[in-house]
């Protein structure tokens, strides 16, 4: 069944995560850039693991995933932009309860399919095959993004956090856990500057720009952010003015 907004919805009897539909169109800098990360089949298996997940963000995954989830209420709307390795779209899923919503979109079928997985049996949420920045015309009390912005070009980030902004209803809010530029004194600004280079040529934009500064109408809400170990992540979130 294809909804209103042109996206396509994972069958939840579906096949398993092996089967790749191109359902989508995969934007060329993911498939240039994260093939391995998010299009190959083994690799996929490999990382999508808590203890990778935990290895990357150099053993603060569940710190990052906890001031994520203490923005969400049981019973929220939620909307989440792209499937994330690990316990984080379960929890998510646990935190909302079954008189909330979960919506999770992605732009890889594997990914929906890896997510839809994960969700089986929480009638609450639903997976989609579609892009963030063009996720459909529904209206959320949470808009969450778990590091997405640091892999996607500017011009994307832009397109993302407008569309994520403008499906919040009157109070609602969007929270963005990412990357952050580093204190000065971080042991780790030169190596992950090396990393990015090498792995994530989208991600030091972050350690320059506020995410607020990619919002086309930042005015209507307000803006708080959060720094997490010496500046290296952040959570901002914006509300409703």
């Amino acid at each position: 069944m294809t909804p209103p907004d042109g996206s396509v919805l994972v069958d939840q009897s579906a096949a398993g995560p092996e089967v790749v539909a191109d359902a989508a169109a995969i934007p060329a800098y993911l498939q240039s850039v994260y093939r391995w990360a998010y299009l190959d089949p083994t690799n996929v298996r490999l990382l999508d693991r808590d203890i990778v997940a935990t290895t990357i963000l150099f053993g603060n995954y569940e710190r990052l995933l906890r001031t994520c989830l203490s923005e969400i209420s049981p019973g929220d709307r939620v909307l989440q932009a792209a499937h994330v390795y690990g316990r984080f779209i379960r929890k998510l899923a646990e935190r909302i309860g079954p008189t909330g919503r979960l919506d999770v979109v992605d732009v890889v079928p594997l990914q929906a399919a890896l997510c839809r997985k994960k969700l089986q049996g929480m009638a609450h949420a639903r997976v989609r095959v579609a892009d963030a920045a063009e996720a459909g015309d529904e209206r959320y009390d949470v808009a969450s993004s778990f590091f997405l912005l640091h892999e996607v070009p500017d011009e994307q980030k832009r397109a993302v956090v407008d569309a994520l902004l403008a499906q919040l209803v009157p109070g609602g809010k969007a929270v963005f856990v990412d990357y952050h530029g580093p204190a000065a004194w971080h042991p780790l600004r030169r190596p992950l500057r090396r990393l990015f280079a090498r792995l994530e040529p989208f991600a030091e934009s972050l350690w320059h720009n506020p995410i607020e500064a990619f919002a086309a109408d930042a005015g209507s809400f307000r803006w708080r952010t959060e720094t997490l170990f010496g500046g290296v992540y952040q959570k901002t979130v914006a509300e409703f003015r």
